[in-house]
């Protein structure tokens, strides 16, 4: 046969130079493409960042309050009004997580109640529209219920705290893929990775940088559960659907869970529906229960300790499937490989 024929590749098969045009073209293709997703994930609530029935109460009697109400109804969609008694009861509701702010009717002129600690962009934001609302010739006295951290009081170190807290999870839920761990040695794996990063995350950022300011055994419970939400979820895809499944765990927790956590400012405050997605993913819900466990003695802790379980729970429920899937096709592999018959010379 020709030496030109038996190069050639076999049938199917692109030749290296139509392979590589095709190699480039997809990089050329795909790199916009992800740049352009990145942009929107990351830019676009960013750029839109505006209160959406952001919960706010007003407290004080009916004729006093109803002229606060007509002012915030002007600001369509803005706030999702919670009445209350007296300034007493609005303060609960602050502390209990029900509300971010409440405006208090008196005799001296409308008080701003707000919690920076639930977000100080959120608190800024209530600044800002009540110095825009209030009626001429009065001004309006701020009283901050549950301040941030004197060492973060602009909250920008929480903030930055989540996408690191992300990568820790998509680390030891790939090492564990990577090194070929399966069933209970990864499910175990995961956990101890889980709990030495929250008891080194809350030393950090309790002790050392003083940005938390709960109970602390509740904060390392809280960061663990956090990251083995992350870490179970990107182990479990890579047990069913292969190394793959690691790229699309840290695509979901980096490129959509960290812009749509609402760490800087509030789900409220994001575009809709960003702010409800990124609760219902491991760092909105992690931020969550972080702000409830160390600022608000864990008020309205349940969704988002929830959350954060099932994601756990599902992820380490797919380590197990996936590694008894991987038992049973090897198993029937050697079953064939017995069953072969031996060549007859």
């Amino acid at each position: 046969m020709p030496s030109s024929l038996s190069s050639a590749p076999p049938s199917g098969t692109a030749s290296p130079p139509a392979r590589h045009r095709r190699d480039m073209a997809a990089v050329v293709l795909l790199i916009p493409v992800l740049v352009a997703v990145a942009l929107w994930a990351f830019a676009w609530p960013a750029a839109r960042t505006a209160p959406r029935d952001l919960p706010l109460g007003v407290a004080g009697s009916a004729s006093a309050t109803a002229p606060i109400e007509q002012r915030l109804a002007q600001q369509d969609g803005a706030f999702e009004i919670h009445r209350y008694a007296d300034e007493a009861a609005a303060r609960d509701a602050i502390e209990d997580r029900t509300v971010y702010g409440a405006i208090v009717a008196t005799a001296q002129g409308p008080k701003l109640l707000t919690a920076s600690a639930a977000g100080p962009l959120v608190a800024q934001s209530l600044q800002q529209s009540m110095a825009g609302q209030a009626p001429e010739g009065t001004s309006v006295t701020t009283v901050d219920v549950v301040p941030a951290p004197a060492e973060d009081p602009r909250g920008a170190a929480l903030t930055s705290s989540v996408l690191p807290l992300g990568l820790a999870g998509v680390a030891a839920g790939s090492v564990v893929t990577l090194l070929g761990l399966r069933g209970l040695r990864a499910v175990g794996a995961l956990l101890g990775a889980a709990v030495f990063v929250g008891v080194v995350a809350a030393a950090l950022t309790h002790n050392w940088l003083g940005i938390l300011s709960g109970d602390w055994w509740a904060e390392a419970g809280a960061l663990s559960l956090s990251t083995l939400a992350v870490s179970g979820a990107v182990a479990g895809l890579a047990a069913l659907v292969g190394t793959p499944g690691i790229g699309v765990g840290a695509l979901l927790v980096v490129l959509l869970g960290n812009p749509f956590s609402g760490a800087s400012s509030a789900p409220e405050m994001l575009p809709e529906p960003v702010g409800v997605v990124g609760q219902w993913l491991p760092p909105g819900a992690g931020t969550s229960l972080l702000r409830s466990v160390s600022f608000f003695d864990g008020a309205a802790a349940t969704g988002p300790v929830l959350t954060l379980t099932w994601w756990a729970v599902l992820g380490l429920g797919a380590v197990l499937l996936g590694a008894t899937l991987h038992r049973r096709a090897a198993t029937a592999d050697e079953k064939v490989v017995e069953r072969e018959p031996a060549m007859v010379n």
